[in-house]
């Protein structure tokens, strides 16, 4: 992936933001001023919903703090990150390949973290949802060291599909939770591997557990009653990356 040193771009007004969504630009995400109709709408929502772009609907002054100009109640701003297609890694990925996906992580911080163990341990790609987790922002990147312009990132409108499709290529599913009956030393990791991590406070969402071929725990010795999203997202990478490197 090329490596560009610009800012994201910003991008407002009604047609300019149709013809990037349909050329196929790398959106991080639309905003639309709440309220907003007409068929220039109409058509800009046929198109977030064709690219699976994800929109945001917010009060003008929103929109008035994003964009300055006649920016006719629509904003988009261009990512950094390319987006890929997540039947195209599984389609290319390895023998023992790890794929880390990630279920509502909301904090930017975390979500670059993530990112850069991911890529320091050789995972394939990195999964998140198009609503509902962190931006994949300047702030990210920075967290990130640069590995969320490196990493293949797929962006994908349902988790559910996305795991049922890494099944049918043959990847065991592992879910890290306070759940787990399994040590996390104890899972198979030289296996092509879907690992997901959840959510900050919540975890893992239960629709997504019941799809989950494997439920692996983390030891917690102290009072606290679980381990920080990053850090056991990397606890769980690098015993893969030492399983998969294990002479």
């Amino acid at each position: 992936m090329e490596k560009t040193q610009n800012r994201p771009q910003t991008i407002y007004g009604l047609r300019p933001v149709i013809e990037a969504v349909e050329s196929g630009a790398q959106i991080e995400r639309v905003w639309i001023q709440n309220g907003l109709n007409g068929t220039l709408v109409g058509e800009l929502r046929r198109a977030l919903k064709e690219k699976g772009v994800p929109a945001q609907y917010v009060p003008q002054e929103r929109i008035e703090k994003l964009a300055s100009g006649n920016h006719q109640g629509v904003v988009a701003v261009v990512s950094k990150v390319k987006y890929h297609s997540m039947a195209d890694i599984l389609e290319s990925a390895g023998e023992n390949a790890l794929i880390v996906m990630l279920d509502r992580v909301t904090d930017v911080r975390n979500m670059g973290a993530i990112a850069r163990t991911a890529e320091c341990t050789g995972a394939a790609a990195l999964v998140v949802p198009d609503h509902g987790s962190a931006a994949l922002n300047e702030d990210a990147i920075k967290t990130s060291s640069g590995a969320l312009l490196r990493l293949p990132v797929c962006r994908e409108q349902n988790l559910k599909t996305a795991i049922n499709l890494a099944k049918q290529y043959g990847f065991q599913v592992v879910a890290s939770t306070e759940k787990g009956t399994i040590h996390y030393r104890d899972v198979d990791f030289r296996r092509p591997t879907l690992l997901i991590m959840g959510n900050e406070e919540a975890g893992i969402g239960s629709d997504l557990l019941r799809l989950c071929d494997v439920k692996a725990r983390l030891p917690i010795a102290g009072s606290v009653a679980s381990l920080n999203v990053s850090v056991a997202a990397g606890v769980m990478m690098y015993e893969a990356f030492e399983q998969r490197n294990r002479q």
